[in-house]
């Protein structure tokens, strides 16, 4: 039933979705006029509020910037290199191949949804490579899509750009609530992680659904791929290390020194705040693993330039969705769809109504923080009022911008770059993973509001 309907979603998006950055482009052009026809903006002010929303992202997107580029760093050490090569190794079978890709993707991304996204890459690849060498029949635009599925649980975990906000202190949550918003009451409640134990099963269960009939056609990995030995070559360089300045530059004590000191700043830090995450303590935390994990200050460098590739695309596109979400804040827009919702609520629909519009507006703005920090706000004083817990409202946004990510392809860019596909290769699959996760993550917010 599943392969049935992912085939309509899988053939349209083949048809008609444009490249990522024509996307941007034309959601830009479709917030702009919505602006102009449900708002008393003029076309001077939209283009105002545009232009200075371009640079209203950029301390956020340095931020997020680091969470790809440490998390790809930490994926290409050698121990966690080596980790990734053997998990390719374990499925045996290609139904297995499309679940083991998902849940290992989708526990990555609970820790820290950059690793997410690298290792739902690097595995895909190299669990194609190795099925290909054992004889499997494996679908690999389906496998880079099931490790993209996996993505989809990445705002219940450790790296929550929203729910962190709340528990940071200065934020808007201690304004309008009188104090921050621990993460205990989001990402650690006991709901928040059955949910995404759940979540992630149903989509584990869902990708195995999907797997090709023996007579479908399938796409593999293509032969002319780099190797694992290439890869490996590329990452090694091989030096004498005669002079003084190589010798410095090939010595491990260099990295180890410096991530003892963030190490020791970290103890320090968490033996004074008590269990606070932000999203640059999060980022330090996988800073540390990388510098006690790395071989050299020469690998670092080289593997940083590597890195540096892939977050290029959402640099260049980061500032056309900063400019959406300057559109939406300055005419009032997103008041207007999230005022929308809050009007058609009461206690026990409100997390469910929040969900839906984060959703929506995730859409428009993909950025988990950004969005939060202009949405959020909304809902929890519509949940003053009407007297529901500001977890519920906090995760059933966190829940929203998570859900639509499978068809907004933004996230889904530097993963398609290392796996060398297009968004879409991958869109009509994971449509399906938003409407199986939908299912369980709105279901949740009706659960705890009742």
């Amino acid at each position: 039933m599943l392969r049935t309907l992912s085939r309509p979603f899988v053939a349209m998006v083949e048809r008609w979705l444009p490249n990522s950055f024509v996307f941007a482009v034309v959601l830009t052009i479709t917030v702009g006029l919505m602006a102009l026809g449900m708002t008393d903006s003029g076309p001077v002010e939209v283009i105002r509020a545009w232009g200075d929303g371009l640079t209203g992202l950029l301390e956020f997107m340095t931020q997020i910037a680091l969470v790809l580029l440490l998390g790809y760093l930490l994926a290409h050490t050698g121990p966690v290199h080596r980790l990734l090569l053997r998990l390719a190794r374990v499925p045996g079978t290609p139904l297995r191949a499309y679940g083991f890709v998902t849940l290992c993707a989708g526990a990555a991304s609970l820790l820290t949804w950059g690793l997410g996204l690298v290792v739902a890459a690097l595995l895909s690849v190299e669990v194609a490579r190795v099925g290909r060498e054992r004889g499997m029949r494996l679908h690999y635009p389906l496998l880079v899509a099931a490790g993209y599925s996996g993505f989809v649980v990445w705002h219940m975990g450790y790296s929550g750009s929203g729910p962190l906000a709340a528990a940071t202190e200065g934020s808007f949550a201690q304004d309008q609530l009188g104090a921050p918003l621990p993460i205990t009451e989001t990402i650690f409640s006991w709901w928040n992680i059955t949910a995404a134990l759940v979540t992630l099963l149903v989509v584990v269960g869902a990708m195995m659904l999907m797997a090709p009939g023996s007579n479908e056609r399938i796409i593999e990995f293509p032969k002319d791929a780099e190797t694992t030995e290439e890869r490996e070559n590329g990452l090694i360089e091989t030096t004498t290390g005669v002079t003084p300045a190589e010798r410095v530059d090939n010595a491990r004590a260099i990295t180890l020194a410096m991530g003892a000191l963030l190490l020791a700043y970290l103890v320090i830090y968490f033996a004074q705040e008590g269990f606070s995450l932000t999203l640059n303590i999060v980022n330090w935390t996988f800073l540390c693993l990388i510098l006690l994990l790395i071989d050299s200050p020469r690998e670092l460098g080289r593997l940083g330039a590597q890195a540096a590739r892939n977050v290029g695309d959402i640099l260049l596109q980061f500032p056309l969705y900063a400019g959406i979400l300057g559109i939406m804040s300055a005419t009032g827009l997103i008041t207007i769809f999230s005022d929308f919702f809050v009007s058609i609520s009461n206690e026990t629909t409100l997390g469910l109504w929040s969900f839906l519009a984060g959703g929506i507006v995730n859409f428009f703005v993909p950025s988990g923080g950004g969005q939060f920090a202009v949405q959020a706000p909304v809902f929890l004083e519509a949940g003053s009022r009407l007297g529901v817990d500001p977890a519920i409202v906090t995760m059933g946004v966190a829940y929203g911008d998570q859900w639509t990510n499978m068809i907004q392809p933004f996230w889904a860019l530097p993963l398609l770059a290392m796996a060398r596909l297009r968004i879409r290769d991958i869109l009509g699959f994971t449509a399906v993973t938003l409407v199986v996760s939908g299912v369980v993550l709105a279901g949740t917010m009706l659960v705890v509001s009742i």
